[in-house]
């Protein structure tokens, strides 16, 4: 029987959306780990019960599957994780592609990115002013206005009566008073809600991201640690995205309440896969209806990704030259056809994926 897509499936799909866009920032990964230390969250780790959304749809409508699937195979580099960079004159390095989350199925490297990571003389993340607290304060209260409201403007200014109502019931589900949070930019908080109480808890209680784990077992080895972007870029990035974009996805997360597991899980199995390629065919698919979605969505990956993407090519080209490194940064920065893996092509390098 087909599957008819609901308006809850959508808001699903939708917090997916917002879940990958925030997943390729690395820096709002890291800031909720210091927030929910910093707030004693409580100790006990609930269990994370998600569905895979993707699974059910095979299941239930094949042939929107298939559709998906065929674009998926149709997106460049959309398969897999670790690439094998070589170039003349250097030793080879290796490009792997990360999930900035805590869950073991992410945190254990595949064999072979354990090898290659192994090997390094150098590791590579996005940015390494997360790994010094001092380093990372000062960053942020140099431009404040980039976390906070600094006029008279507060999140419920910009929110609908409607909008509101939503907004206050969710998070005083969630225990947050809206005046602690009144101030704060949405992107902040939707950072702070777009995750399921699973991996919340695991954060609080101190367990690093994937890119950070890296980061700390190459210190602890001796392996030299470089960094791609800084705090800034990534905050001004996200910032000069329209601020209705971000409203629109903190409510509609907000709206997604409990389901946020099943929008995890699905996630996480495509990681797992190496599917990346699979994501934005099933938001496109799965989403019909909703106009202003592609432009808002193509403004996003250009300024979160495509743009990203040219910088940080730039700043490993010297790193890469000294040969033997291992760079990891956020898998949706890998695929397509403006991604890194094309970009280090269009560098010069052989770009080979590593089973």
């Amino acid at each position: 029987m087909k599957r008819v897509i609901t308006i809850a499936d959508r808001a699903a799909l939708a917090s997916l959306k917002l879940l990958v866009a925030l997943n390729v920032l690395f820096f709002l990964s890291f800031l909720i780990i210091a927030l929910l230390a910093a707030g004693k969250a409580r100790a006990e780790i609930p269990d994370c019960a998600g569905t895979d959304m993707l699974s059910a749809l095979q299941k239930n409508d094949p042939a929107a599957y298939r559709k998906i699937e065929t674009e998926a195979a149709a997106t460049p580099n959309g398969k897999g994780l670790l690439w094998k960079l070589e170039k003349a004159g250097e030793r080879p390095s290796f490009l792997f592609g990360t999930m900035h989350m805590t869950d073991p199925r992410v945190t254990t490297l595949p064999p072979a990115a354990q090898r290659a990571f192994d090997a390094a003389d150098t590791v590579v993340i996005e940015t390494t002013e997360v790994l010094d607290q001092q380093k990372m304060m000062a960053a942020l209260f140099k431009e404040p206005e980039l976390m906070m409201f600094t006029d008279s403007t507060t999140l419920s200014s910009l929110l609908s009566p409607a909008d509101a109502a939503v907004v206050n019931k969710a998070l005083d589900a969630r225990g947050i008073p809206l005046a602690s949070v009144a101030k704060m930019k949405p992107w902040m908080l939707s950072a702070m809600v777009a995750l399921p109480a699973c991996e919340l808890a695991r954060r609080a209680g101190g367990a690093p991201v994937l890119d950070i784990k890296l980061a700390e077992d190459a210190k602890a080895s001796g392996k030299v640690v470089e960094g791609l972007e800084t705090i800034a870029d990534q905050l001004r990035a996200m910032a000069s995205l329209p601020l209705a974009f971000h409203m629109k996805g903190l409510v509609d997360t907000l709206k997604l309440g409990d389901r946020m597991n099943d929008v995890n899980e699905t996630m996480i199995v495509l990681y797992q896969r190496g599917d990346t390629g699979m994501l934005w065919p099933l938001f496109r698919a799965a989403l019909p209806g909703e106009e202003d979605d592609p432009a808002d969505y193509a403004a996003f990956e250009e300024t979160m990704i495509t743009s990203r993407n040219k910088v940080m090519v730039d700043h490993a080209g010297p790193i890469l030259a000294k040969g033997n490194a291992f760079m990891a940064v956020g898998a949706l920065h890998l695929l397509g056809a403006e991604g890194l893996v094309e970009d280090f092509r269009k560098a010069g390098y052989t770009v080979t994926a590593v089973d």
